[in-house]
């Protein structure tokens, strides 16, 4: 895999400088005192998991416990792998059939993975879960013509340094428009969000222009969110305004993660989200014990892997509202370069 990244924001300091009395003395300060590690990146998803849940937050970006892999983070998955090696094709054979023939590779390449076994479907969940990736990419040439796309990567990761931060994601598609200016497209399986959660949807995409600019030296001209099952796409022109917004929020998001890691304060926020978390019997809006979830969600992921563990009545499906996660960026190797498209 080729990640895309960029130093230019990280401060310089001048060598052998010392920067305190005590390094001057040649005596350097222990280390503080933490409660739990501090990470030392931060991606959209990671900042949406914070701002909507610290608790959640600390235990599967800090602690990072694992989590039963879900229904709809699955699908999503397949599905933007299908899409992925759709527009790895030439242009010209980018046809509806081959979409079908790439999903149809996309659900046997995933057919032994733990995410996917470890769903346990029975025949009939199989059957669905196979329909419901089909309906997903039934709109998608009602959506778009791929054969007109100037794709220049795709499942693009970038990192940016920002002081002793490194902010990171992944984007599904960079292309060029008809101007030669960069485009960013991020297929979402979901459903459109509501006005109240529009705008929360297009923080993540912001960020995703802040990257562009501080790696390649350009903002996108546009940002894409094409949610494939409602055939729906919003499309937003970021600014130098929005990337100074995405750097300030996510500098006192960081501030807030470095606050709660030292003193251990990861307080709860009760939402609708709670009935989809994986963490929920350790929390302690549940009644639960957050300590034990270092040892206890480790064995329960590994009874669920093995197949030893019980069904669990909750849903599945999380609505795309609510959702946060950043379903379906599957590892590939890419190659970006700015300038016209092959």
């Amino acid at each position: 895999m080729t990640t895309v990244t960029s130093t230019d924001s990280a401060p310089t300091t001048a060598p052998n400088t010392p920067s305190s009395p005590e390094l001057a003395s040649g005596h350097v300060p222990p280390e503080p005192v933490t409660a739990f590690p501090i990470p030392s990146s931060l991606s959209p998803s990671r900042v949406s998991s914070f701002t909507s849940c610290p608790m959640q937050f600390r235990f599967s970006s800090v602690q990072r416990l694992p989590e039963p892999p879900g229904v709809a983070t699955t699908k999503g998955t397949i599905v933007h792998r299908a899409l992925e090696s759709l527009f790895e094709l030439p242009g010209p054979d980018r046809t509806p059939e081959a979409l079908a023939t790439t999903l149809e590779r996309a659900l046997e390449e995933y057919s032994t993975h733990p995410d996917y076994v470890g769903l346990q479907l029975d025949d009939n969940a199989a059957a669905t879960f196979r329909t419901d990736c089909t309906k997903l990419i039934a709109r998608y040439f009602d959506m778009e013509d791929p054969t007109t796309i100037r794709d220049i990567g795709l499942e693009v990761r970038m990192a940016a340094q920002v002081g002793s931060l490194e902010l990171r994601g992944i984007i599904d598609r960079l292309e060029l428009d008809e101007a030669g200016e960069l485009v960013v497209t991020d297929y979402k399986t979901g459903r459109a969000p509501s006005g109240n959660y529009e705008q929360k949807s297009l923080a993540g995409v912001h960020f995703y222009s802040f990257l562009c600019e501080a790696v390649l030296g350009k903002r996108p001209s546009k940002i894409r969110l094409m949610y494939l099952s409602t055939g729906e796409t919003i499309e937003t022109v970021p600014s130098a305004q929005s990337v100074r917004f995405i750097q300030t929020r996510t500098k006192a998001v960081w501030n807030a993660v470095e606050r709660a890691c030292t003193t251990g304060d990861f307080r709860p926020n009760q939402s609708r989200l709670c009935s989809w978390c994986s963490f929920q019997q350790w929390c302690p809006a549940f009644d639960g014990d957050p300590d034990r979830a270092g040892t206890e969600a480790v064995d329960v992921y590994n009874a669920l892997m093995s197949g030893a563990a019980a069904g669990d009545d909750r849903p599945t499906d999380v609505p795309a509202d609510v959702a946060t996660g950043d379903a379906g960026h599957a590892s590939a190797e890419v190659s970006v370069s700015v300038g016209d498209a092959g």
